[in-house]
């Protein structure tokens, strides 16, 4: 079946969406493991942390070979990791460390999925704005994870930890599908012959070193950087977060704790397309600080208002929400519009496996905290914990309005 390159970004959307269900299972069933394993909070952190690491270990294959095959032949492998990983945590995990195995397979999967899904839109869409796809693409990043929160919570309400990982598994399974069967592959292969991949491929150092050493570009990056790992973070601990917020009120809200996470992450969908939208209109440097200081004065808060009325606590998550996704497509675009195209895939695993470790720092640092603080029963801990991955934000700001990254024009857009 052939569709209009137009009608491949609705495919790409529905497709990521799918690939996405396993984003929030862990998260979901966090506090579950937790007292089933004995698990303590750095350790629930660390499970969380390996998602990333298999993102971090696979993305920069993932994105080498996109450079020589089409990549679809790379989202179709992806889409198969990351459903082999959910079913062994459904079937096979009983621990720690069997956990981390099984997470980091899941993680990989997603590296096989989201940048390659994006590659798969630039080769094939040649006209109109790319940058409004890109911002559309990155944007249903929220709507994969709120769906991911929310069935995984039903799930996990009806049944038990086990079906959440083994239903979810439909999802990537699903993604794999609509790429083999609707999305065509290029009429002309990029690479012909065998494929060699060696290892300055997979990590290009030279090319990275060129990257880096583009002002604009590396600002988008370490951008990038900060605002994943306050973004994973809170993603992966929200759920415990607003259990803990019962507890401290009293009284339960009118929904379950994954159901309001689930809702709460589909306003990050249209603050990252209106955020790329202001963005295009006052600067793209000047609209990422703002969004990062104010990200970081709403994480504080909502940590401080545990014990508060739920309406006060749930206002506070929206505008955390908001702001946490409101940088994040203009982030990403910024740097493929300030990358030289000679180094522009390149700069593309770098930008996203440095994202993705800001990922994998974040909830390992927040589980830390909770634990060197108190633990999770604490207020205290709370605010320290949050305090701690909303910094990183505020650290960057200051950095760069020092470099002067806020007046570096996009010279390549």
């Amino acid at each position: 079946m052939r569709f209009k390159p137009t009608s491949y970004t609705p495919l790409m959307l529905m497709a990521q969406t799918c690939a996405l269900l396993g984003f929030a299972c862990y998260a979901v069933v966090l506090t579950t493991l937790q007292d089933e394993w004995h698990l303590s909070n750095l350790q629930s952190g660390l499970i969380a942390s390996t998602f990333f690491l298999g993102y971090m270990l696979m993305v920069p294959l993932a994105t080498a070979l996109t450079d020589r095959l089409d990549a679809k032949k790379v989202y179709l492998v992806g889409g198969l990791s990351a459903t082999f990983g959910l079913l062994g945590m459904s079937l096979f995990a009983y621990n720690f460390w069997t956990a981390l195995v099984f997470m980091a397979l899941n993680g990989a999967g997603l590296a096989g999925t989201y940048m390659p899904g994006l590659k798969i839109l630039s080769d094939r869409i040649k006209t109109g704005e790319l940058t409004r796809h890109i911002a559309f693409y990155t944007a249903f990043f929220g709507i994969g994870t709120g769906f991911s929160y929310l069935c995984s919570g039903w799930i996990l309400h009806a049944l038990s930890w086990r079906y959440v990982f083994g239903f979810i598994a439909l999802g990537p399974l699903t993604a794999f599908l609509i790429v083999l069967l609707f999305i065509p592959a290029l009429t002309h292969e990029k690479w012909h012959g065998p494929i060699q991949i060696r290892l300055r491929d997979i990590f290009p150092v030279d090319k990275w070193r060129l990257v880096l050493e583009d002002k604009t570009a590396s600002g988008f990056i370490f951008g990038y950087t900060a605002h994943s790992l306050e973004l994973f973070a809170s993603r992966s601990w929200i759920v415990a977060f607003f259990g803990f917020c019962a507890i401290a009120s009293g009284e339960s809200f009118l929904i379950t704790a994954t159901t309001l996470a689930g809702v709460i992450n589909f306003f990050g969908v249209p603050s990252s397309i209106i955020g790329n939208e202001i963005a295009l209109k006052i600067g793209r440097q000047k609209w990422i600080c703002f969004v990062m200081l104010s990200s970081a004065v709403f994480g504080v808060a909502l940590a401080l208002s545990t014990g508060q009325s739920w309406w006060l606590i749930i206002a506070l998550a929206v505008g955390h929400t908001i702001f946490i996704m409101a940088d994040s497509a203009t982030l990403t675009a910024g740097l493929v519009l300030s990358a030289q195209e000679n180094i522009k895939g390149a700069a593309m695993g770098l930008h996203s496996l440095m994202g993705f470790g800001g990922g994998l720092l974040g909830p390992a640092i927040f589980g830390f905290i909770l634990d060197l603080t108190g633990s999770r029963a604490s207020q205290i801990s709370w605010v320290w914990a949050y305090a701690a991955v909303v910094i990183w934000g505020v650290f960057f700001v200051i950095y760069e309005r020092r470099s002067g990254w806020l007046s570096k024009p996009l010279e390549r857009n």
